[in-house]
């Protein structure tokens, strides 16, 4: 496999160390897995294309997150809940997150995901991967059927930072310790907050403010990033 990795300033940057304590923040939809979860879920409702076109256009930050996500959530007013585990079934985890998650837990590392999907689905589906803990939006459900509607607050791009910022401080992680990675421009805030940010076959908004990219889909490939 051609491996493509760029570390621009290489010589500037103090990269994370296995040495030490630290936090990996991985996006999910799109780079932790390789679907977006919503995506799927448009796809049981029948609005496939229209709700993924919407997904494109927020992940290159040419809509707010926020307003496209709603827009989004109303698309599946109607769905039974029973189409949290169709999408579940649906999901292929990206290429050596196995082997990223268990090789910096194994150095005492902690593991976060961040998503703008939503834990009616990734609490089922993260606890098998060994995530630490995560954070992700809620869909309202009333009468067993989604009600186009998202529960506040949603997890955009100031919200994922705030996270990584919780994370560190809860354990006691020096935020030089912290790598965060992620494909779109939700994920812009977090990739300056960590110590190192890496877009991973990312959009290009996103790659124009990492310190580090990706363009093999591998998440292992992190590891050569690090001390």
């Amino acid at each position: 496999m051609t491996k493509i990795l760029e570390l621009k300033n290489q010589k500037l940057i103090n990269v994370p160390s296995l040495k030490k304590p630290g936090l990996l923040v991985l996006d999910v939809d799109a780079t932790l897995i390789e679907e977006e979860v919503i995506d799927l879920l448009g796809d049981i409702a029948g609005v496939g294309s229209n709700l993924a076109y919407i997904t494109s256009k927020a992940m290159k930050g040419e809509i707010d997150f926020d307003t496209s996500l709603k827009l989004r959530v109303s698309m599946l007013k109607g769905l039974e809940c029973t189409c949290f585990k169709k999408a579940i079934e649906s999901i292929h985890v990206t290429s050596g997150a196995k082997k990223l998650i268990d090789t910096l837990h194994s150095f005492g590392w902690k593991i976060g995901a961040v998503s703008g999907g939503f834990n009616n689905v990734l609490d089922d589906f993260l606890p098998n991967l060994n995530i630490d803990f995560w954070v992700a939006n809620n869909l309202e459900v009333v009468d067993s059927k989604l009600s186009g509607k998202v529960i506040e607050p949603i997890v955009n791009r100031q919200y994922k930072a705030k996270a990584l910022i919780n994370w560190v401080r809860k354990n006691n992680i020096d935020i030089a310790q912290s790598v965060a990675i992620g494909d779109g421009a939700n994920d812009i805030d977090m990739i300056k907050t960590a110590g190192l940010g890496v877009a991973f076959c990312a959009k290009q908004l996103l790659k124009s403010q990492a310190k580090a990219s990706i363009d093999t889909r591998d998440l292992s490939l992190v590891l050569d990033l690090l001390n």
